[in-house]
C-alpha cells in the first residue's frame, strides 16, 4: 500500500514540475489556438478577454499576452478601442500569401527532388496513408496537423534551415486561411489525392515535375477557398451595411 502511494505522489510531482515548467500564457495561447482552429471561433468572431478568462479559469493578464502572441502568429488582430478578434482574410490578403507560398514551395521541391531518398519517400507515403485514415473517419482534427506536418517535413527535407525558417513562418501565417480551404468543398480528399501527386514527383527525382506538382497544389488550395472567403466579405459587408429608409 505504502509502495502505491509512494508511486501516485512521484506521479503527481512529475506532473507539477511540468506544469511549472510551462509558461501560463503559453497554455492559454495553446488553448485559444486549438479553439480557433477546431473552429469554435469563426474569422471576424471577437475574442472576449473576460469570458475566455472565465472559461479557462486564469486572470486577464495571461489572456491578453496569449493576445499579443497569436497576434504576431497571425491568428488573431488587436485593435486598441475594439479588442481582439480572430484573423478574417480579404481575397486579396489571401491570393498574396499563396503566390508567395506556392513559390517557397516550389523552391523547396525542386531542391528536394533531386536527393530526396528512398526512405524519406516512404516516410511521405505513411504520412499520406494517415491522411486518407482520417479522411475515412471524418476526422479533421487527426488531418489537419498531419497536412502541416507533410508540408513540414518536406521542406525539412531540404537540408536548408533558413528555408525551412521561411516556410513556417507564412504556413503559420496561412494557418485559419488553410483551414478554410481543406474544410470546404471536400478538402480533406481532394488535397490528398494531390499529396500523392507531389510525392509521385519527388520519387521521379525530376525537379521540374515537382516543383509543377505543388505549385498545381497551392493553386488548386486557393481556387478551395477563394469563394468562402467571397461569401464571408459578402456577408460582413451586409452586417455592417446601414439599411436605407423606405
Amino acid at each position: 500500500m505504502a509502495s502505491s502511494n509512494h508511486g501516485t505522489l512521484m506521479s503527481d510531482l512529475s506532473t507539477l514540475r511540468m506544469l511549472q515548467s510551462q509558461s501560463l500564457p503559453n497554455v492559454v495561447r495553446d488553448e485559444i489556438t486549438r479553439l480557433i482552429t477546431q473552429g469554435t471561433f469563426l474569422p471576424g468572431a471577437k475574442l472576449a478577454e473576460e469570458e475566455l478568462a472565465e472559461q479557462l479559469g486564469v486572470s486577464r493578464g495571461p489572456i491578453r499576452e496569449a493576445f499579443r502572441s497569436l497576434e504576431q502568429a497571425g491568428l488573431v488582430r488587436v485593435s486598441k478601442n475594439r479588442g481582439a478578434f480572430v484573423r478574417a482574410f480579404s481575397l486579396k490578403e489571401a491570393e498574396e500569401l499563396y503566390v508567395v507560398r506556392a513559390g517557397i514551395e516550389q523552391i523547396i521541391s525542386r531542391m528536394l527532388a533531386p536527393k530526396i531518398t528512398e526512405s524519406e519517400v516512404s516516410e511521405l507515403n505513411h504520412m499520406i496513408e494517415y491522411m486518407d485514415e482520417a479522411f475515412l473517419a471524418q476526422d479533421f482534427d487527426r488531418y489537419f496537423p498531419q497536412d502541416r506536418a507533410f508540408h513540414d517535413r518536406i521542406a525539412q527535407m531540404t537540408g536548408n534551415s533558413k528555408l525551412l525558417e521561411i516556410h513556417r513562418s507564412i504556413t503559420n501565417e496561412m494557418q485559419l486561411i488553410r483551414l478554410q480551404s481543406i474544410r470546404g468543398g471536400g478538402g480533406m480528399l481532394v488535397s490528398n489525392v494531390e499529396h500523392r501527386s507531389i510525392v509521385e514527383a519527388l520519387s521521379s527525382r525530376d525537379p521540374e515535375a515537382a516543383a509543377r506538382a505543388m505549385g498545381q497544389h497551392i493553386t488548386n488550395a486557393f481556387e478551395r477557398v477563394a469563394p468562402l472567403l467571397l461569401t464571408a466579405q459578402d456577408l460582413a459587408s451586409r452586417s455592417t451595411s446601414v439599411p436605407t429608409k423606405a
